[in-house]
């Protein structure tokens, strides 16, 4: 189980990062819901690097649906160009280097390392690159490139909080659901897959790769 309470009982900061709009939901949704619900006071980063006009709306709607609640709260929505993150790294690591200099997280939600889609592997090594002494959690998404690899991190989840995350996806993304992975059974089977693994007690659980942490 993740119950994560660091700085002296001070409220939990947390740095969540996606490449693409809906990358946060589908990766740490659940778990994101389950921080705040144990820390009501938690101050959240939530910040997306890639959108459009449209997806912009759509990842807005879905944030302020997991934080509309809480009151320290900061969510930024860019817009470097969706494919070409290695490309465009420069510019993304002065980004990164901002968001260094205003926010020192005690968890940083971001891609896998070892993720084959270019825009998400980038974001990763830019995190390693940009924060050298956090607990970084490093969350799967499933896709075609069949890029998942066994968790060593699980944050197990009840039922309230996986129906959550779902819905939440299907209905904030709209523009995302004609996409023939973009359904509700892909994204409780991952949640029941690693609920096995962890042997969750109500059966689903998020998974996130952990490549050093330090308690």
């Amino acid at each position: 189980m993740i119950n994560l309470k660091l700085n002296n009982n001070k409220p939990l900061k947390i740095l969540a990062l996606g490449a693409h709009c809906d990358d946060i939901e589908i990766g740490c949704g659940g778990t994101i819901a389950k921080l705040l619900e144990q820390d009501p006071d938690a101050e959240v980063h939530w910040i997306v690097f890639s959108s459009n006009t449209e997806r912009e709306k759509e990842a807005l709607s879905s944030a302020n649906a997991y934080l509309s609640a809480h009151s320290n709260c900061n969510i930024e929505i860019n817009n470097f160009r969706n494919g070409f993150f290695p490309y465009v790294a420069t510019d993304i690591k002065e980004y990164f280097e901002k968001i260094k200099s205003r926010v020192d997280p005690d968890v940083i939600f971001t891609h896998f390392l070892e993720d084959r889609h270019q825009d998400h592997r980038t974001i990763a090594q830019l995190t390693w690159n940009t924060f050298r002494n956090h607990l970084i959690l490093q969350y799967e998404i499933a896709k075609y490139d069949g890029d998942l690899v066994t968790p060593n991190f699980y944050s197990d989840l009840d039922d309230s909080q996986v129906t959550s995350k779902v819905s939440r996806l299907l209905q904030h993304f709209k523009s995302q659901t004609d996409k023939h992975w973009f359904t509700e059974d892909l994204f409780k089977s991952l949640m029941r897959v690693r609920g096995i693994e962890c042997a969750s007690e109500c059966g689903f659980a998020e998974g996130f790769h952990v490549r050093k942490a330090i308690f």
